[in-house]
């Protein structure tokens, strides 16, 4: 199994879509996915449009028992994120175990949840480095975060990679001194236009960043999929998309291969 955590400090930057379309992706891959939804924004439960507010992550945090497993469709099953969250990352902010939460969950749940059963736990999170982002950091085997060609765009990068060094050194392991932060943290050039100056001046510069794994287009078709509740890979099926669309499907199934050869 690997878990991959799609974390950025900024908004705006199509974190949310790039998570959706690339589990999609793997579903369609024949790939088994949990997704878990980290937001307290909830975008990837309302793609989704699962209506619960009793059994969802904020279980997790609150450390109480039923967070249900919703069955989306084949190889998508969805833990649904929680409008509350933030109020209740306040309330836990003192606690000594607050960043472990989610970690411990999974240990305690993995054989009653069959969570053994999914090739690919993605967890979607708030733009920030907060409680629920450092937990799903802790537990992740990667963490993939969108850059695009907007003021502060790429700096922004600077300072997620700060903060998960910071996070790096202080979560560890008493006994042996290791830190329990593991993942590889990688970037995505994400919506570049290749007709403007400021997309042209971010890829000068990711061409020399090993961290960015990949560069994304700027297409109207992928930024309003979570819009339209509507995945790339569902668009690939039908026919007369694939005719007017062949290009850009062809050139994101590269993308997304790219991506998996690479976490």
């Amino acid at each position: 199994m690997k878990i991959i955590t799609f974390a950025a400090i900024k908004g705006g930057v199509g974190k949310t879509t790039l998570a959706y379309n690339y589990g999609e992706w793997l579903a369609n891959q024949n790939s088994k996915v949990l997704f878990i939804d980290l937001d307290h924004q909830s975008n990837l439960t309302q793609i989704y449009q699962i209506y619960d507010n009793k059994y969802t992550v904020a279980n997790i945090f609150l450390k109480k028992e039923g967070v249900q497993i919703h069955h989306i469709k084949k190889n998508i099953d969805l833990i649904a994120g929680d409008m509350h969250l933030d109020s209740i990352e306040a309330n836990i902010q003192t606690k000594v175990d607050k960043n472990m939460l989610l970690y411990m969950w999974l240990a305690d749940n993995y054989d009653s949840k069959k969570l053994d059963q999914y090739d690919y736990i993605i967890i979607d999170c708030h733009p920030d480095f907060s409680i629920a982002t450092k937990n799903a950091v802790i537990i992740s085997d990667d963490i993939l975060s969108p850059i695009t060609p907007s003021e502060h765009g790429y700096s922004a990068k600077f300072n997620l990679e700060e903060r998960f060094r910071e996070l790096k050194q202080e979560t560890i392991d008493y006994r042996t001194r290791q830190s329990l932060v593991d993942a590889k943290l990688l970037f995505v050039g994400n919506m570049i236009k290749n007709n403007t100056r400021s997309s042209r001046e971010l890829l000068d510069v990711l061409q020399k960043d090993a961290s960015v794994i990949v560069k994304i287009p700027n297409r109207e078709l992928f930024n309003r999929s979570t819009l339209d509740k509507l995945s790339i890979s569902s668009m690939m099926a039908d026919k007369k998309m694939q005719y007017k669309y062949g290009k850009f499907f062809n050139e994101l199934n590269d993308i997304f291969s790219h991506i998996t050869s690479n976490v």
